[in-house]
């Protein structure tokens, strides 16, 4: 056993002294293991497949990491609330480490995506590039002693009514060493983009070559020279794109839908942050029409490119669907220079070809889906109110699906980027403190920090 779990059992085991704690977990006994949950007795080790290490947690359990536990789990730490964050991977912040390209930056200005109470360095450029950003992170966690227990993998939340507090059983990275956390709250920090999302597509065995997800993309260097599909016409996809150029590949990206595409500066200032002001004073509709008709002036028409755009405006869209616009950094010149292909969606793949659903063909090297990613929420939390099992996000919309019933919160999950995180982070620390303040007073022996 690990000193780290050791030094957590110390913490965590002040709860274990409370005697309302004890009864009620005496009255679960029947559907635990038989370990021992006294903080003065040794840690049990699991002898079977069906005993598993029992930990107390006096504050949340946070699930996941990434920028969204961090800011959940500084905010608590600045009120006083200790919290444990459990994390599948061997790091944090795991997608931006492993699962981005090397030219990705932030398509944001940096005071839109900082976490709370901690603004980015003053000499970071306006877009940070990653590497930047996964230092701003690993500051952040060092900053605020955060300290999460990775290669733990999540395998069910649950509610115990009779309890009153969530089980969470984890894993270890080989599906060994089970442990079930006791909580009173649980925070979902997995965010939108847990899982990557794989399109099935005709013929997709057949096809030779290599067929790979973004996040497993790093650069267009191993494509040199090759004719490339990009499917997916988003942020990514249209990066994806221009990062292939760069490097001397022959790019084509599928645009299956209808897309804005706005600059991602106008008038001198951050297309995001011009919008943001101009909400202030304008209904959103008036907004839209501003940004589109700017957009026509320096960007031209893009349905001549193959780039139709929605009926709906890009903010008014965003709001309804979550639908992110796409903030160009120069790949509609490419497309306008002939050197980046626009291809309806795809029929079916062949195994040195893709037929188009317009009945051309042609030959590729390669495919990278620029499809996107999802919510994993589904697969391990066992609960169906606050979160859909279809799309795995808070049923409620922004900015009220942070918070669900029974002590559990969801962050990162606003479809509003890094902002909506740090506003969520905030309530839900402010929600807790309260209740763990107020269940301090009526607690023979309150559990404090």
């Amino acid at each position: 056993m690990s000193m780290e779990y050791y030094n957590t059992r110390e913490l965590q085991g002040k709860q274990s002294n409370d005697p309302y704690f004890i009864d009620k977990m005496s009255k679960s006994s029947s559907s635990l293991s038989s370990s021992s949950l006294s903080a003065s007795s040794p840690s049990p080790s699991p002898s079977s497949r069906d005993s598993r290490l029992v930990v107390c947690v006096p504050g949340p359990v946070i699930v996941g990491a990434g920028p969204s536990g961090l800011a959940a789990a500084a905010c608590l730490k600045l009120k006083g609330v200790p919290s444990v964050i459990l994390e599948r991977s061997h790091c944090i912040a795991s997608l931006w480490k492993l699962k981005t390209y090397n030219r990705l930056r932030l398509h944001l200005p940096k005071q839109f995506c900082e976490l709370p109470f901690m603004p980015f360095p003053n000499d970071f450029p306006t877009y940070p590039i990653k590497q930047q950003f996964i230092q701003y992170l690993e500051d952040y966690a060092t900053k605020y002693d955060i300290r999460p227990q990775f290669n733990v993998t999540v395998a069910s939340a649950e509610f115990d009514p009779t309890l009153g507090f969530w089980r969470v059983r984890t894993t270890g990275v080989k599906g060994d060493d089970e442990t079930e956390y006791v909580c009173r709250w649980l925070i979902a920090a997995t965010g939108e983009n847990a899982e990557a999302v794989v399109p099935k597509l005709e013929g997709m065995t057949e096809f030779k070559g290599p067929i790979r997800h973004t996040s497993s993309y790093k650069s267009g260097e191993e494509f040199r020279g090759k004719k490339v599909l990009v499917v997916g016409c988003g942020n990514s996809g249209m990066e994806v794109c221009l990062d292939l150029c760069n490097h001397n590949a022959r790019p084509s990206l599928v645009v299956r839908d209808t897309v804005h595409v706005l600059p991602r500066e106008m008038l001198g200032k951050s297309t995001f942050g011009l919008s943001v002001w101009l909400l202030k004073w304008l209904p959103i509709r008036l907004v839209d029409r501003f940004l589109l008709v700017v957009s026509r002036l320096l960007l031209g028409n893009t349905s001549q490119l193959g780039l139709d755009r929605p009926k709906l405006g890009p903010l008014e869209l965003k709001n309804l669907s979550g639908k992110t616009p796409v903030l160009d950094v120069g790949t509609l010149a490419k497309i306008k220079s002939g050197d980046i292909q626009v291809c309806p969606a795809i029929k079916r793949l062949k195994p040195h070809a893709i037929e188009f659903i317009d009945g051309r063909t042609e030959k590729f090297d390669a495919i990278i889906l620029a499809t996107g990613y999802r919510s994993n929420v589904p697969i391990w939390l066992k609960e169906g109110d606050m979160f859909s099992k279809e799309d795995g996000l808070p049923r409620r919309p922004f900015p009220n699906g942070w918070k669900g019933e029974c002590g559990l919160y969801a962050v990162g999950f606003t479809k509003r980027g890094l902002l909506g995180t740090s506003m969520d982070a905030k309530r839900i620390a402010e929600d807790i403190e309260r209740c763990w303040k107020a269940e301090a007073k009526h607690c023979s022996t309150p559990f404090n920090a």
